[in-house]
């Protein structure tokens, strides 16, 4: 036989190519520096140990054991381990509309006025896929909708909560923030607004918005024919009566999309399950957009969140939930007037805004580029992780660049963890009593 060739080595020559280099496209460019990351970056650098981290809302603890034993329960099923219908499975929209028909005071149905998603953020940004057009205008009340709308190609159009002026000096409830109606009418363009995005309870402030507040709202939807989405992701969170949207007279139930969270209302933020109600002729436009996103969601979680709904009322979950969490909140909040620190009382939800406008931080305290670069709250919120080990959110984050001012003085925390880690924090936050003006 003959001998085979010897390879020959090569080098690799430099590229001498003048294609243009690979960008992202606009629409992503801008978030890898948003809040989440800047704030967990510096929660991984603390060097105090352990973190004790209330910035973003995940629970310190588990879902409640019939939820869990489903869960382990639907694995064992070949058909929960498979594709799920793209609209849900069956027996969480017979769940879900079972539980929430009461409420709004008809018949839910599960065939055509459910849609199940994977979270209650693809499910808003499937809403908005659905109905939003290039250069649509959307008017939304929460940070995290931001992103969501520029990807669907909407406009943004900016109307703050205000907190009362007092609210730097005293203690306030969640409901003494308000909306200027007269900037939201300001900010509906006739024939162009599409949407207004409401969040009740709100994050951050914990408001629970009135029932007159949403009538005068709803009155200008109704009156310029726009869209309504009603964020209630913590709607089973409510410590004050909580007005549902879609209940306030019919012509708003037809412009209303309902979204809600399994995450939030099971303590399973993992799970990444959410869900919509709404009138047929919105449900299937939302389905569409979902089928291209996600086509389906997952298929053994959903079957637990039905035995959830299914079982609630009989384990007194939901009585048991809210009382839960406001002792929480009770025990929590108890920090601040300790530390001279006025704080928005929620009327929902679970997280604490706080007025750190006393906080004195060194004059010559270094703070990296990113941090030196962004507002006060952005720079409390390194100083806490840093100095104290305790994470918070800046809630000027929530706000467009133009409104930042109005939230630069507080630091969201939230309260959704266990009596020992909280009692930790309080234990963390006494350390601050060297840094506050008195």
């Amino acid at each position: 036989m003959g001998s085979l060739p010897t390879p020959t080595s090569t080098s690799v020559a430099p590229s001498t190519s003048t294609a243009p280099e690979i960008r992202p496209a606009q629409r992503v460019a801008e978030l890898l520096d948003d809040v989440w990351n800047v704030i967990n970056t510096a929660a991984a650098a603390t060097p105090v140990k352990p973190l004790v981290h209330l910035g973003q809302g995940f629970f310190g603890f588990n879902p409640p054991q019939f939820v869990l034993d489903a869960a382990k329960e639907a694995l064992n099923h070949v058909e929960n381990n498979q594709y799920a219908p793209t609209k849900g499975r069956p027996r969480l929209r017979k769940a879900i509309a079972d539980a929430y028909g009461p409420f709004f005071n008809r018949r839910i149905d599960p065939d055509t006025e459910v849609q199940i998603g994977s979270g209650a953020n693809e499910t808003i940004f499937c809403c908005l896929l659905a109905f939003v057009e290039q250069g649509s205008e959307v008017i939304p009340f929460f940070d995290q909708y931001l992103s969501n709308i520029n990807i669907a190609g909407g406009v943004l159009k900016y109307v703050p909560l205000h907190p009362p002026a007092r609210a730097a000096t005293e203690t306030v409830s969640a409901a003494d923030w308000k909306i200027d109606m007269a900037e939201l009418e300001a900010a509906i363009t006739p024939g162009k607004t599409r949407m207004i995005i409401i969040n009740s309870p709100h994050n951050p402030t914990g408001k629970v918005f009135s029932r007159s507040e949403l009538e005068a709202i709803c009155a200008l939807c109704v009156q310029h024919n726009i869209l309504i989405l009603s964020d209630d992701v913590y709607d089973r969170l409510s410590y004050t009566p909580f007005t549902r949207i879609a209940t306030l007279s019919p012509a708003i139930a037809r412009l209303t999309l309902t979204v809600g969270s399994v995450g939030k209302v099971f303590y399973a933020t993992g799970w990444r399950l959410g869900w919509l109600i709404a009138r047929p002729e919105l449900v299937k436009y939302v389905t569409s957009a979902h089928a291209r996103v996600e086509f389906c969601s997952n298929t053994p979680l959903q079957e637990a969140a039905a035995v959830g709904f299914e079982q609630a009322e009989q384990h007194d979950f939901w009585n048991a939930s809210k009382r839960d969490l406001q002792a929480k909140e009770k025990r929590f909040n108890a920090i601040w007037p300790e530390l001279g620190l006025p704080y928005t009382v929620p009327d929902g939800g679970y997280f604490t805004l706080v007025h750190f406008g006393k906080l004195q931080m060194p004059a010559d305290y270094h703070f990296p580029p990113h941090i030196a670069d962004r507002g006060y709250d952005f720079k409390a919120a390194y100083f806490l992780i840093q100095e104290i080990g305790v994470a918070s959110i800046p809630p000027s984050e929530f706000y467009s660049v133009e409104h930042r001012h109005v939230a630069q003085a507080y630091l969201r925390f939230a309260f959704c963890k266990n009596d020992d880690v909280l009692d930790l924090a309080k234990e963390r936050l006494r350390g601050l009593k060297r840094y506050i003006e008195r």
